[in-house]
């Protein structure tokens, strides 16, 4: 099983050094230390591992170190940056480990331009080396890069002349669309193995500062605290992020805010989310008293958890079925208290994580199903999950022999701003496209309980079946889907949960979604005389030079 859950305590990759309103993260790969036998990860290569330590790095930083305003991204190896990601490794892995592997590299890269853009901790890359293919994907998502300018530093994407694959990851995107590189040069760039170095690296847009290796590290630390004398640093001590409280068995998985039960003969995970117990805190001091254990905090920690567990530990599940239970009044009281303080650092990285969490459900390859029954309460945030669902059912009046009212909506102002998914839009502007009357009339129910025929009527639900029609209709949508091509369901949701403008985001995913995970599986990368699986032996790959 894969583990998502770490601590500074346990890394092995990676080190986090604190001094004032500068981090530095200095990657020092362990090359026994892979997630899986078969490979050394030489040169600061990486696996999965690696960047689960990342990811937890830089949650920490957000939560737990508020007076950071600038990180360096370093490596402690000799004239090596990182050299992307284990070319071993991604050889022995299956197409799902090597798509699933790739998706949350870039999700994880992700946060960081997050952290940059929204929460003032700027990234700083420094290049004392080579920095290769996923290496210089890991500095593309910095907002400044150093490289010394030694006649052998470097930076390129060498995975087209090398692997048969692309920067997929992030890479081809971030080169024209971030750096701004002209695309004929950025052609060049990605065709030829060793890179592009010094001078040339700068004017091309690259890097952004040259450095001679003597003054590599006083450059680097003079950037950093500009940059932190500009960024987040805050008054007050961070939160800790506390272990996880979880239990994994053989058909479910459990949090104190979230149970998610597996129907392994269907292909479906049952999720259900708990509502808060109790009224929310009456401020922001009260939020940083409760830490970890706020509601939508705890929360999300869980979802995101068993978001990225089911993704990579249970590929058979294709199906996701979103049910809550709890007072709507009072998820209503926690958004309310979320868009009352705002301003405040913390109100603002636990409504950036509710965020990209949900962006991490939108891209998830799997189907999503929400069920709206009688005790539920899809009120604003938890309201998001049926909103992103590919479909919604809500229960309109009451089960036979129920004495639970009838079920209800409430939207918040958490529907109509604070939780974009990736093309900029929320998810009611998503599915609502152009169509401002029905948005102006979605947005006057904010506050108001909505039945069935009112939540169907103002586009927040697909279908509303009653009581007699109900089972039938929810069994059917489920066992339906699984009757499907997993291959054609990923394809089709992956092509109509993104309508709107086109973002860099969005094309990210879309590539990694349609042209990498094609790509991944074609003969000239993985067959036995395909790139991949002869790199490093000294053999010409054989490539089938029909164009598809």
């Amino acid at each position: 099983m894969i583990d998502f859950t770490t601590h500074p305590d346990r890394y092995r990759h990676w080190t986090l050094k604190l001094d004032g309103p500068v981090a530095e993260l200095i990657l020092d790969v362990d090359e026994d230390g892979g997630l899986a036998l078969g490979y050394a990860l030489k040169l600061n290569s990486y696996d999965l591992g690696v960047d689960i330590e990342l990811y937890d790095a830089v949650q920490r930083l957000r939560f737990e170190h508020p007076e950071v305003g600038a990180v360096l991204l370093t490596s402690a190896k000799d004239r090596v940056f990182c050299a992307g990601a284990n070319i071993a490794m991604l050889g022995l892995s299956s197409h799902v480990e090597k798509v699933n592997f790739c998706k949350f590299t870039n999700e994880t890269r992700l946060g960081i331009e997050d952290a940059s853009e929204h929460s003032g901790q700027r990234y700083i890359a420094v290049i004392g080396g080579t920095a290769a293919g996923g290496g210089y994907e890991l500095a593309l998502a910095a907002d400044y890069i150093i490289l010394v300018d030694d006649g052998s530093s470097a930076v390129s994407l060498p995975e087209v002349p090398m692997l048969a694959v692309l920067p997929g990851t992030g890479g081809l995107t971030r080169v024209v669309d971030k750096r701004r590189v002209r695309r004929d040069r950025a052609d060049f760039f990605c065709t030829v193995t060793e890179g592009v170095r010094g001078q040339r690296a700068l004017d091309w847009k690259l890097v952004d500062e040259l450095a001679p290796r003597s003054a590599m590290r006083t450059t680097a630390m003079a950037r950093a605290r500009e940059f932190a004398a500009t960024g987040r640093p805050e008054p007050g001590a961070g939160i800790v992020l506390t272990p996880l409280a979880r239990e994994i068995g053989d058909g479910e998985i459990r949090y104190a805010t979230l149970r998610v039960t597996l129907d392994r003969a269907n292909g479906v995970a049952n999720f259900t989310i708990r509502g808060p117990k109790i009224a929310p805190p009456a401020d922001a001091a009260g939020i940083h008293a409760a830490g970890a254990a706020f509601w939508p905090l705890d929360l999300v920690r869980a979802l995101d958890d068993a978001i990225l567990h089911l993704r990579s530990n249970e590929a058979r599940i294709g199906t996701w079925v979103f049910r809550t239970q709890g007072d709507s009044a009072l998820v209503a009281a926690y958004d309310d208290l979320l868009t009352a303080e705002g301003s405040n650092w913390l109100v603002r990285e636990i409504t950036l994580y509710l965020k990209r969490t949900l962006k991490r459900l939108d891209v998830s390859s799997r189907s999503l199903l929400a069920m709206i029954e009688p005790g539920s309460c899809f009120t604003g945030t938890l309201l998001e999950l049926a909103l992103a669902a590919d479909r919604s059912y809500m229960l309109d009046g009451v089960l036979e022999g129920s004495n639970l009212p009838e079920a209800t909506i409430r939207p918040t102002a958490m529907n109509f701003g604070p939780l974009p998914m990736g093309n900029g839009l929320t998810r009611m502007e998503t599915r609502l496209l152009d169509d401002a009357a029905a948005l102006a009339a979605a947005r006057d129910a904010i506050g108001g309980d909505l039945e069935a025929v009112d939540a169907e009527a103002l586009g927040f639900v697909t279908f509303t079946p009653d009581d007699i029609d109900w089972e039938d209709e929810v069994r059917i949508a489920i066992e339906e889907r699984a009757s499907f091509s997993p291959d054609s369901l990923t394809g089709m949701e992956a092509s109509l949960r993104f309508p709107g403008p086109e973002t860099m985001e969005t094309k990210i995913f879309g590539r990694l979604t349609a042209w990498q995970n094609w790509i991944f599986q074609r003969p000239n990368a993985v067959g036995e005389e395909g790139a991949l699986k002869l790199f490093g032996t000294g053999k010409q790959a054989s490539f089938d030079r029909n164009r598809v």
